[in-house]
């Protein structure tokens, strides 16, 4: 399902907090590259974070926040304003996923029906997407993730069913499959997990994403859109069920074995 686009928004109480972090940033005459690259000790975090942190798209953490306030000399302000304004602040449920996608330093998916759209092929997409042009060309933009300089760490679950439920006819699923034992990137990790009716999975598909400062935020599909959520509570329980879905996970290799299985048996 591809995520629901928004017009950029802003979260009320985020804003004012990444407003004086540009102000701060400002007075120094750095760009947002200029202090992503000091963040960390040098080891730096994305532009794009820190963008979405003076935007009040994104809540930090109050580490991060403490370190933006020792480099850029804020005197304890910033401390203040994390504790006043971003520490009890929510993730917007309009929250666009994409960008969340985008600066996430980790991925794990888990998927119940259909191969995960960072890993489909244009023509089981096209045949998932029913042809629809601007979808199709937005879910293969969104794999430039993979194949870029420093892809996140991803880890992507699917139930068996998926290997043998049919999409676009035997040959798109035959070069999708294929597909999957030559993962993008070496930082891609694909297991299968034979189907069962019992465990807590069953229940829907879903990916959780790790920012750059541990912030953990979770996508889950619905039949109507896709939304987000990053409450403490919520994300407790998608990491709950991940860890039950990959503890019946076929080991990467086993999974490797069934899909070239499955490829000669049933779509060659």
């Amino acid at each position: 399902m591809t995520p629901r686009r928004f017009k950029a928004k802003v979260s009320p109480a985020l804003l004012p907090f990444g407003r004086r972090l540009r102000r701060f940033r400002d007075a120094k005459g750095w760009s947002q590259e200029n202090l992503a690259a000091r963040a960390r000790d040098g080891e730096g975090v994305t532009p794009q974070y820190i963008g979405a942190v003076e935007t009040g798209r994104t809540r930090c953490t109050l580490e991060f926040a403490r370190e933006m306030d020792k480099i850029l000399e804020a005197n304890g302000e910033l401390i203040t304003l994390w504790e006043d304004l971003v520490k009890d602040a929510a993730f917007p449920v309009w929250f666009d996923w994409v960008s969340i996608e985008e600066s996430a330093g980790a991925l794990e998916s888990w998927q119940t029906m259909l191969v995960h759209g960072l890993l489909q092929t244009p023509a089981y997409a096209t045949a998932v997407l029913h042809g629809n042009a601007e979808a199709i060309a937005a879910r293969l933009k969104r794999q430039e993730i993979l194949a870029g300089e420093d892809p996140p760490d991803c880890t992507f679950l699917m139930d068996e069913g998926v290997l043998y439920r049919e999409v676009g006819g035997p040959e798109v699923m035959r070069d999708q499959l294929e597909h999957l034992l030559n993962p993008p990137s070496s930082r891609v990790t694909i297991q299968v997990v034979p189907s069962h009716g019992e465990h807590i999975g069953n229940v829907g598909s879903f990916t959780c994403a790790t920012l750059e400062d541990l912030t953990e935020v979770a996508y889950v599909e619905t039949v109507a859109r896709g939304f987000t959520m990053g409450e403490v509570e919520d994300i407790f329980e998608v990491r709950r069920a991940l860890r039950e879905i990959r503890s019946l996970a076929l080991p990467v290799g086993q999974s490797a074995d069934l899909i070239s299985r499955t490829v000669k048996d049933r779509w060659t």
